[in-house]
Parts: C-alpha cells; sequence; structure tokens
C-alpha cells in the first residue's frame, strides 16, 4: 500500500536544525570554549584530525555538533545516539560518561604511541605514594604492585567503560545516516513537548512509540550498507510523520474544545437566573457512559428495522510469525480490511459468513479482533455453523504477502499478542521475576492495545483507504437484527 507522507507543520523542523534552538547562548559558550581547547571544522581539517565536538543533550539522547571555523552554525550532527527507551538510571548515567571531554594525551617524541594525561599524573602521584609508604615500614610487594597498577587503570579502564556504555546506545555516523536521524529526532521532539505538558494517554503513548521508532531506526542504520534496510528507514519516518500529524490534531482538538467549555462557562456565569430561565448547574460531577472498547459486541438500536453491514471496519488475527526479509522484525499480527473477506482467493462462502458476521453491529473504524468473533460464537462453539477460520485465515495471509490486498503487518509483544487473541472480558497472567509474583492484563490492557494499532491505522487509513483486492463477490444480504 502506498501512502503520501504528511507534511509536517512549520514548528517542526526548527528542532534540532541548529544546535541548541531552545538556548542560543549556550551554543556561544561552547563554541568559545572550543575555539580554545582544540581543533575547529575549517579547511586544514584532514582525516586525521579530532575536532571537538559539543554535545547537545536530549531526552532520548544526545546530538554532537562540530564547530565551524568560519563562525557560522552547523547544519548537519557529526554524530547522533539513541538511549534505549525505557533506560535505567545507572544507564543514563553511562550516556553522560560517553559526552565527557576527550582526554589529553601526551605523545613523548622517542616513544611510539601517546598517554593519556590522566595515566602520566597516576604514575607520578602512585610513584610518591608508594616511596611514602615504603619507608613507613610497608612492604615492598605490597606498595609495588600498587604504583604500577594505578596507571595501568587510568590508561585501559576509561576504554573499557566506554565499551560497556555503548551497549545501551546506538551510535549513528556519517552525513547522510545523521541526515535521517535528524528528521526524526526533530519530530520525536514535537511528540516528548506534546506529552510533558499534558496528561492524556494517546500523548504520552506517542512519545513512547515515537522513542522506540528512534531507536529502530537508529539499529538499522548501523548496517553497512544502508540500501538494504531503506524500507525499514521509510516504513518508520512514515511511522513518525504519521505519529506527529495525530499529536497536531489532539492538540488542536483539545485546544477547541477547552475555548468551547470557557465560553460555555463565560456565557453562563453571565447570564441572570429567572423564572423560566436555567440557572447555573452545581459543580457536581454527572454519571458519564464510557465508549465501547474496540473489539466488543455493538447491538443495533431497537427502532433499526435492517441490520446494515457497517463500512471500514477492520479484521485483526494472529498468525504464525515470519519475516518478510533479511534483517526485517518479526511479523506476528496482521490487520485487514473486512472487505477482504470477499476475496474469490479465499476459501468461500466461508469468508463471505465471516464478512457477515464482521461488518454486523459494528462501528465505522473499529478494528475486531479474530477473538472478539470467537467470543460471539458462543466461545467457538457456533463456527462450524458460520465457516472455516483457520483456512481463511491461511488464505488471508498468502494473499497478504503476495502483495493483492492492502494490510497493516505488525510484530506486538508477547503480551499485546496474547491479549488480542483472547477474548474481550478474558484475562491473561504473566510471571514477573523481578517480583517473584503473577502480574494479571485485562480488557483495559487489551483496550490500550486496540487503540496502539488504531494510531498507526488511522495514519494510513487517512491517507488512503486499504485495498481490499480486486474482482471481488458481493456480501451476504443483512439478516435482521
Amino acid at each position: 500500500m502506498t501512502a503520501t507522507l504528511h507534511t509536517p507543520s512549520p514548528t517542526a523542523p526548527a528542532h534540532h536544525e541548529r544546535p541548541f534552538t531552545r538556548d542560543p547562548r549556550r551554543w556561544d559558550r561552547e563554541r568559545s570554549r572550543a575555539l580554545r581547547a582544540g581543533h575547529v571544522r575549517d579547511h586544514t581539517c584532514s582525516a586525521a584530525c579530532e575536532l571537538v565536538l559539543v554535545h547537545e543533550c536530549t531526552p532520548w539522547g544526545w546530538l554532537a555538533w562540530t564547530v565551524p571555523g568560519d563562525g557560522s552554525l552547523p547544519e548537519i550532527p557529526h554524530r547522533i545516539a539513541v538511549l534505549t527507551p525505557g533506560a535505567t538510571r545507572t544507564q543514563r548515567l553511562a550516556l553522560r560518561w560517553l559526552t565527557r571531554r576527550p582526554a589529553q594525551r601526551i605523545a613523548p617524541d622517542r616513544i611510539p604511541g601517546s598517554l593519556r594525561f590522566s595515566t602520566v599524573a597516576a604514575a607520578f602521584v602512585s610513584l610518591v605514594a608508594g616511596l611514602f609508604a615504603m619507608s613507613h615500614a610497608v612492604p615492598v610487594d605490597v606498595a609495588l604492585p600498587a604504583m604500577l597498577l594505578a596507571p595501568l587503570l587510568a590508561e585501559h579502564l576509561p576504554d573499557r567503560l566506554d565499551s560497556r556504555a555503548r551497549e545501551h546506545v546506538y551510535i549513528v555516523e556519517g552525513d547522510d545516516a545523521c541526515r535521517y536521524l535528524q528528521r526524526l529526532a526533530a519530530l520525536h521532539t514535537l511528540l516528548v513537548q506534546a506529552a510533558a505538558g499534558s496528561d492524556r494517554y494517546e500523548l504520552r503513548r506517542s512519545a513512547e512509540i515515537g522513542h522506540n521508532l528512534l531507536r529502530d531506526a537508529a539499529s538499522l542504520l548501523q548496517a553497512p550498507v544502508t540500501r538494504a534496510v531503506s524500507d525499514g528507514l521509510i516504513a518508520r519516518e512514515r511511522l513518525m510523520l504519521q505519529l506527529a500529524h495525530q499529536v497536531a490534531q489532539i492538540i488542536e482538538r483539545t485546544a477547541h474544545e477547552a475555548a468551547t467549555v470557557d465560553e460555555d462557562q463565560t456565557r453562563n456565569l453571565g447570564r441572570t437566573p429567572g423564572l423560566h430561565s436555567p440557572s447555573v448547574p452545581p459543580s457536581t460531577p454527572r454519571p458519564m457512559t464510557a465508549p465501547p472498547l474496540k473489539g466488543t459486541v455493538l447491538m443495533p438500536k431497537p427502532e433499526s428495522g435492517q441490520a446494515d453491514h457497517t463500512p471500514d471496519v477492520y479484521l485483526l488475527f494472529a498468525h504464525e510469525p515470519y519475516y518478510p526479509g533479511p534483517g526485517t522484525q518479526e511479523i506476528n499480527t496482521t490487520v485487514v480490511a473486512a472487505d477482504t473477506l470477499l476475496h474469490p482467493r479465499l476459501l468461500q462462502p466461508d469468508g463471505s459468513r465471516i464478512h457477515n458476521l464482521l461488518t454486523q453491529g459494528r462501528q465505522p473504524g473499529e478494528i475486531v479482533p479474530l477473538a472478539t468473533l470467537t467470543h460471539e460464537l458462543n466461545g467457538g462453539a457456533d463456527w462450524p455453523t458460520v465457516g472455516d477460520w483457520e483456512s481463511v485465515t491461511t488464505d488471508l495471509l498468502q494473499l497478504v504477502r503476495s502483495g493483492d490486498c492492502d494490510a497493516l503487518s505488525l510484530g506486538l509483544p508477547e503480551i499485546a499478542r496474547a491479549l488480542v487473541c483472547t477474548g474481550p472480558h478474558s484475562h491473561v497472567r504473566a510471571y514477573d521475576a523481578a517480583a517473584d509474583d503473577f502480574v494479571v492484563y485485562g480488557s483495559s490492557e487489551r483496550a490500550a492495545v486496540l487503540d496502539e494499532v488504531g494510531m498507526f491505522l488511522t495514519g494510513i487509513a487517512t491517507e488512503q483507504p486499504f485495498w481490499p483486492g480486486d474482482s471481488l463477490l458481493l456480501p451476504l444480504v443483512s439478516r435482521r437484527a
């Protein structure tokens, strides 16, 4: 399925297009320090030049900028690092360790290689301390190893700590790779800022998904040949753009609702209560009717005599995991349009009967897991009266993999996949080794998984409707409710 990328808002590229966008004075200070401390990027640079890097730390990692010698601002980061989502305090400290200033080295004229200045200082201090200790009756076999160990640790321990710290971060270098990740970082910063100023679950979850997309993109860019992973990079940028577009819509809708509420309150407060005019209601909460969860049965209203087919309904079904190509992520769940069940290459009339069941009494845009249909069919006891769902889903997966219909292919985590494979009121128990106890996941977590899938699906379907395939059969005649 081809989709046109959303155009980000005019303020989106402002983030990370230049270093320290929100604090320009910080760049002036860092540039002045770089001019005093070491080599800046100018016409005298060579491949052996060790440029001074200015690190701009972010909640998801950091960007390392070089300092141009002509006084201009750099346009592309020299290096970008992305921290693992959900990092611990120790892992964040490891990230800070990687942003330290480079060690000063001393290169003697007659000795090959170089030594850290800290190594020379540690050797001098250990020598003085060792001689002092031996003069106070400390055995030589104790003082001498300590004198030798101190400079060795000062020379080699930082390299060991660097390698351990890099286990929790993906570092990307190169102009093309950094330019791509810079665009994603700008969009992700918008998501983080939107989530920081709101308590809405959708915004917080969008920021979490954006961090995962950023991490996945940085992981793909570790490949020696990025052309081999270009499809995955394009897909992640498209998803990031869709997230930014949806977040912008949520913020705009929230602002409009808040303005409407303020206007109504102002109008009510300015109205004088009379005999025939409504008084200002007390500020007591009124009971609210919660919207039905995705994947639940939606009963038609009594006055509707004909239960028509609901358009734009989607079927979600799990299947045996597969990998679309080398180096790609596992695909274990697929979402297709309900009309794909009318494809002639599926087992018929079983597919048409499942389509009839799937589109009765739903909401437009609803995602219905196959497990919800099983729940509606008396726990699966009535499946024989509808059709062979196993053969139909097998044919569906072959149709998707051959590219004869549009689909949303997902690699759901273990718990999320288990939740969509159970009924809307079932529970999934998982053992938590850290707490040495079982965690129970229920309908609210299942609805959250479907909401997350719906976010991706909405972004794709709003650009271009799902193509169910060609030469579809006519749907079965709707039965009365």
